[in-house]
């Protein structure tokens, strides 16, 4: 299979990359750096230069790769997310959620592309009832705070477009282990060691977590077998911050977290990080396990955060 890879070089492109590889795929990626086309040629991929904003580039691009598949896994979040400005923080990373993925499935359809798959994400939920853990069939968030309206349209408009076009969107967990956030070497990961991302209120906030391999595997897996729709990707535990946080400093060998009252970490984290802390719900795996033949490898985080951060 001839896979065209938009976002090659990104948090699960690097990883994906080899395994295509080595399953025997034949892989074009795309990036914007020469730099980084230099390292996928490197580790025997094909590279194209190219901006996914740019339909046309965009359309030259896949149509000289002659693909089979394409996997869009554009995201330009930087490495320090500032939780007070993510409307600025998410900017390109929302375009390239609604014009990036309009230009790829406009240039696939071009090219005759018969499987195309795209990164969505599993913590854009609408808020059910306490405890509530959600699969793929439940609404996503139709008023979410302020900061981030925007984002979770974007989020809604990529999926759209992939299930119009008999896609499948991949709804990942929060990264973690190498090249992610959540790392020794990662913005979270030192932010947790040094004690600067304490526990807010409760901590009852649910998140669910996928190691960076895992996401990657259930990637490939999409390549090969589930219908068109939408799949979680994620590991077993959903995890309540309280818990994952100090999970995370004892990995790291630092001191356990901090905690602080909601109203003194509002200012620093608006609405959207006290949702995220607070509020949120994990995801279920059941789908994707039935459906795509794949269960992910690191099946808690808590044996991840020990064993594979990176």
């Amino acid at each position: 299979m001839r896979v065209f890879l938009a976002g090659a070089t990104g948090a699960i492109g690097r990883p994906l990359v080899p395994m295509l590889i080595a399953a025997g795929h034949e892989v074009t990626g795309m990036t914007r750096s020469p730099a980084n086309a230099q390292r996928l040629r490197a580790a025997g991929a094909e590279a194209t230069v190219a901006d996914a904003l740019d339909a046309q580039a965009t359309r030259e691009a896949v149509l000289a790769a002659r693909p089979d598949a394409l996997v869009h896994q554009l995201t330009a979040i930087p490495w320090r997310l500032d939780a007070r400005k993510i409307v600025r923080d998410f900017a390109l990373t929302d375009r390239l959620r609604t014009e990036g993925t309009h230009n790829l499935l406009a240039a696939a359809r071009d090219a005759g592309v018969a499987r195309f798959v795209a990164q969505s994400v599993a913590f854009a939920y609408a808020p059910g009832p306490p405890g509530r853990v959600h699969e793929e069939d439940d609404p996503l968030m139709d008023d979410p705070p302020k900061q981030y309206r925007r984002s979770a349209a974007a989020i809604v408009e990529l999926e759209r477009e992939t299930l119009a076009a008999n896609g499948l969107a991949l709804r990942y967990g929060y990264f973690y282990g190498p090249g992610t956030a959540i790392s020794r070497d990662g913005y979270l990961g030192r932010e947790v060691a040094r004690r600067r991302l304490p526990i807010v209120g409760g901590g009852a906030g649910v998140w669910s977590f996928i190691q960076i391999e895992d996401a990657a595997r259930a990637t490939l897996a999409a390549l090969k077998a589930g219908e068109p729709g939408v799949y979680n990707v994620v590991d077993d535990e959903p995890a309540p911050a309280r818990e994952w946080i100090a999970a995370l400093a004892d990995a790291l060998g630092a001191k356990p977290p901090l905690r602080v009252p909601a109203w003194l970490a509002r200012p620093l984290a608006g609405e959207y990080g006290l949702l995220t802390m607070m509020r949120a719900q994990g995801a279920s795996n059941e789908r994707a396990k039935a459906k795509l033949g794949w269960s992910p490898r690191h099946a808690s985080w808590r044996e991840g955060f020990r064993t594979a951060l990176g």
